[in-house]
């Protein structure tokens, strides 16, 4: 049985332009703080460092370092967010009723002690936030479990920023979720099984012996772990990790987890529906650091290029990967904020100058700014639901994970 090896963690990784990370000495808290404003006013920005504040011990701290750090990862420009959506947003959107029912059960999403009126406005925002992304993307696919990630980035960064990013995400890290079919997503759950076959072969055949498939991880993937995870903290805590690292990482954060439950997995009576149930329930006391630093090792061992040789994976048939690291270097010449803010004011003062002598231009700019942030790189949708499950005990074991969905994904993965 092949053994992970384990490296000694030292609290820290550098994610590369490969998502990749390297080892650095554990930085106390007040000097990582230091290190991030330091990043942030940069010019270019430090982007590099704000990678490795994310996925190191602890992540980016505090939600007031979320909102200005996460931005800068995924490239947006937090003077030029796109407007609320209007009203009309939900007129005949083919996708409307799916998503209000899918909003409506995610009650438990919003934190305790949320009065109800508050919870309720921000369930309403997040049905505009869903349909406006796939109004202004139309060859992307509404998938269930999309509004788990939708309302984690609402909560922290507010409505117009987390349009901003979803759209983002949703043209890439969570592209291959957002197909008409579900080859993609399986296409990405395939890496699981190889990660697993090289680091602990006798679990990885216990799990063939008993075809438990992949299927257990699938949330954990399309929702960043956002609708299994019990706290808020934790969720928040990989969103870092996740928002600087390779689209992959999720699903070497799935091995991960399988590794640590090795022990239980393998005591568990070699029986699909038996394994199925024991994986799909995620433990609420995981150690999470040591998991996060545990996928990082993983990658760089396995990276998604060695695996896809050995399993005969096709990394082209992922969009997700295949434009990474062009979105990595898309990330790489960002001005600070400061700068930002200076040259919308200066554009902002040329734009008044220039409506005095043009009637009418105010009321047009709203509109251009709007096309030309949806103009950004739009790529090919990716988006999911359809997974084949095996006969008896199988479909009874998969058909009750369907269910805490909703009865709509019991229909789809049948």
């Amino acid at each position: 049985m092949k053994k992970l090896k384990r490296k000694k963690l030292n609290g820290g990784a550098v994610v590369n332009e490969n998502g990749s990370a390297t080892r650095e000495p554990e930085c106390g808290k007040k000097q990582k703080l230091a290190e991030i404003q330091q990043a942030l006013i940069r010019d270019p920005v430090d982007i590099e460092t704000l990678r490795r504040a994310a996925a190191t011990k602890g992540g980016l701290l505090t939600d007031e370092l979320r909102r200005k750090v996460w931005p800068k990862l995924l490239n947006i420009n937090v003077y030029d967010l796109p407007h609320k959506p209007g009203r009309d947003v939900r007129e005949n959107h083919k996708d409307y009723n799916q998503v209000v029912l899918d909003v409506r059960r995610s009650m438990k999403r919003f934190p305790k002690g949320m009065p109800a009126t508050e919870r309720a406005a921000l369930q309403e925002q997040l049905i505009d936030m869903i349909l406006e992304i796939l109004k202004r993307n139309p060859q992307l696919h509404y998938y269930q479990g999309y509004h788990d990630v939708a309302v984690t980035l609402l909560l922290v960064v507010g409505e117009r920023m987390a349009i901003a990013m979803l759209d983002k995400l949703s043209n890439y890290h969570l592209r291959d979720f957002m197909d008409p079919t579900m080859d993609s997503t399986k296409h990405i759950l395939n890496y699981l099984m190889p990660i697993l076959e090289q680091v602990d072969l006798e679990l990885h055949d216990f799990m063939i012996r008993a075809e438990v498939g992949t299927i257990f991880a699938l949330s954990w993937l399309i929702t960043w772990y956002g609708h299994v995870l019990p706290e808020f903290k934790h969720t928040l805590r990989l969103y870092d990790f996740f928002l600087a690292s390779h689209p992959l990482m999720p699903i070497y954060l799935a091995a991960t987890i399988v590794l640590h439950r090795e022990k239980k997995v393998k005591q568990t009576e070699c029986d699909m529906a038996m394994v199925h149930h024991l994986l799909s329930q995620i433990p609420q006391d995981l150690p999470y650091e040591l998991l996060i630093g545990q996928a990082q090792e993983l990658f760089e061992q396995y990276p998604p290029s060695l695996l896809a040789k050995r399993a005969a994976l096709q990394s082209c048939k992922s969009l997700s990967i295949s434009t990474f690291q062009a979105f990595q270097r898309s990330t790489l010449h960002q001005r600070p904020d400061c700068v930002l803010q200076r040259l919308t004011k200066a554009q902002g003062s040329t734009t008044s100058s220039h409506a005095v002598q043009h009637t009418g231009l105010e009321a047009a700019l709203p509109g251009e700014r709007g096309q030309l942030w949806g103009k950004g790189n739009r790529m090919v949708k990716m988006a999911v639901w359809g997974l084949s499950a095996t006969l008896g005990a199988a479909v009874l074991a998969v058909a009750q994970t369907a269910m805490e969905w909703g009865p709509e994904v019991l229909l789809q993965l049948f």
